[in-house]
Order: C-alpha cells, then structure tokens, then sequence
C-alpha cells in the first residue's frame, strides 16, 4: 500500500540537483580559461559561443545520456526509500509489489503471440522463451506504473540542464512581454510534422504560465521542405498588418502550405489582399528568413523543431512535459537567486 503524497516529504531530489549542478558548474563555467593564444587567454564562454556549430550537437547528446542515467538512478532510489521505510529489501518490495501482480498470459494468448513471429520453429520448441518475453513486457509495465506512483508521492526535483547557448533574437516575432522571467525561443520549419506536433504545446505552455513566459520564433525552413520558406515569408507579410501569431497558428493547425492557400487564409483572417498579395509574391520578406536560418546555422542547429529556454537548448521530438519540466527549473534557479539575494 502506497503512503499518501500529502505526508511524503523527501530530500532525494535536492541532493541529486545539487550534484548535477555542481558538475555543470564544473564543467562549463563561462569564464574558465581553456586556452592562451599569444598570452591571450579563451575562456570556455568564448568557445561554446564562436564555436556552438561544431560542440552544441555533441553537448545535446551528452546530456540526453546523462538524463536517462539519472532518470534510472531516481528511480532505484525511490525504490529503495520505500523499501526502507516498509523495512525490506527492494528485491522483496519487487517481488511483493511488482511481480506479485504480474499474470502469466493464457495457453492460446501465446499461440496468438507465437503466430506473429517470423519463424519455422515449432510452437513447443519456443514456448518457453514466449512466455518470457510476455512475462518481462507485462512486468516492466507494472514497474512502470508503480515508479511513476512513488514519483506522485515523493518530492523530486532535477536540475540537470540542457547546454546552454546565446541565440540572437533580433527582428523575431516575439510574444509576450520583454521582462517575462523565461524566454522560449523556437527555430522551427511550418512543414515539419514534428513542428506541427509541438505547436499546440508550446500554446500552452504560453497559457499556463502567463506573464512569465515570453515565446519568440525563428524561421527555420529545411531543404526538404518545399513549401516551408514561402509560409515563413507569408507569415512576416501578415505580420506588417498586425497579425503575425494568428497566422502562424493558422498554418500549424490547417497545415496548407501551397501559395493559393497561404492568400486564402490570408482572406480568412481578414488581410488586405492586394497588400499581402504583393508582399508574398515579391519574396520582400526572404531576407529576414534568411537572416533566422544563419543564426540556427551558427548555432549548429540540423533539425526542428529546436528550442532554446533562456538559452539552454532542447530538441527533436520534444514534448509539453520536457518543455514545462525547464521552464520550471529556470523559474525556480531564479526564485532561489532572489531569495538568496533578500537574505543578504
């Protein structure tokens, strides 16, 4: 029987934020020299910034494979804090909590199964490992639900963050207001499935957290996209009448990239014609497109969407639950600078 959240209280993630934010400390403080050219000393903030195109790639995936590690290392210490506070060791918590609770699938369940396996072998010779297989699916299911309960109950808090860069947001679409606490800055592409994927949680991100969150966008058209570089332009024409971010919602959700299409939405929403027309034929706007895709270029950006949460950066198949969890920490690091500040 699980002990209520209300009552849990639980130091774990304290100690393992501070750990990982002592060794990015460590390891990537901005003014650390790296290197002296000529008596001329380069300081580690000087390389991550000239240099983000050749390191920010490497950076992401070093910390993708530490926050699966620490993901894992959460876990088997909630495992253990509950078997210690039920007196057991945790293979006796896994087999009174988790195995117990694992069924053995049916004799015709595993023929079913057994009927979609590409082999000759007869059902008898495999029959054993069938049943294991099923076995290890159904009890890391189980598993699952039970870590993801002891989360629910235990306070957790990780501060490991994604690398960190300086993205150069001039003339970029901005919502919100310039003092907001977090700045999300998306490079995204009007065509990338993902894009169009992650478009409704990046709404919500805005609506949840308000005033303290200010979106930015940046143009990020892929080759393979054929129709992308036009609807980033057609988006900038809505722009000079006042109406960027409705368009740019627009095209997310109706995903109706053709030129045709892009001046019908453009009448959708009430645009001067004539004017938005004239704007996206021209290809007026190309150049401030062309502007965003050097930046993501510099940066060493190859993919959307890509994000960048007061600079620390986040992409691929990117989620609500990834964006919110950094947008909290960004919060909290600076509620705690704060508090820290007024006790001075």
């Amino acid at each position: 029987m699980l002990v209520s959240g209300k009552f849990v209280k639980s130091a774990l993630g304290v100690a393992l934020g501070l750990l990982s934010a002592g060794r990015m400390s460590a390891q990537t403080d901005a003014s650390s020299v790296v290197a002296e050219v000529g008596g001329i000393k380069v300081t580690m903030g000087e390389l991550e910034q000239e240099e983000s195109a050749k390191l920010l790639s490497a950076h992401y995936q070093y910390y993708q494979a530490e926050t699966k590690a620490l993901n894992e290392l959460i876990d088997k210490r909630l495992l253990e804090q509950k078997a210690k506070r039920e007196n057991l060791t945790v293979d006796q918590l896994i087999d009174r909590d988790i195995k117990s609770q694992v069924k053995d699938p049916t004799e015709e369940q595993m023929k079913v199964y057994y009927e979609g396996l590409e082999t000759e072998q007869p059902y008898d010779s495999v029959r054993d490992k069938i049943l294991d297989k099923i076995r290890e699916i159904r009890t890391q299911k189980v598993r699952a639900a039970y870590i993801k309960a002891l989360h629910a109950e235990t306070t957790v808090s990780v501060l490991l963050e994604p690398p960190q860069v300086n993205v150069n947001t001039q003339n970029a679409p901005t919502l919100g207001s310039e003092k907001a606490a977090v700045t999300l800055v998306e490079f995204a592409d009007y065509e990338c499935p993902y894009c169009q994927r992650v478009a409704a949680d990046v709404k919500k991100l805005k609506e949840d957290f308000g005033d303290r969150l200010t979106l930015t966008y940046k143009d990020f058209p892929l080759p393979m996209h054929s129709r992308a570089e036009k609807a980033a332009e057609a988006t900038r024409c809505a722009s000079q009448q006042g109406k960027y971010w409705e368009f740019h919602d627009e095209l997310f959700k109706s995903k109706e990239l053709d030129v045709d299409q892009l001046k019908a939405q453009a009448r959708s929403l009430k645009l001067d014609p004539d004017k938005f027309d004239k704007c996206l034929d021209s290809g007026e706007q190309a150049s401030l497109i062309d502007q965003d895709k050097k930046e993501g270029t510099r940066l060493g950006i190859n993919g959307t969407p890509s994000f960048f949460i007061n600079g620390r950066f986040l992409s691929g198949a990117v989620d609500y639950a990834a964006l919110r969890q950094v947008v909290e920490q960004q919060l909290a690091s600076q509620a705690h600078g704060a508090g820290n500040a007024g006790s001075k």
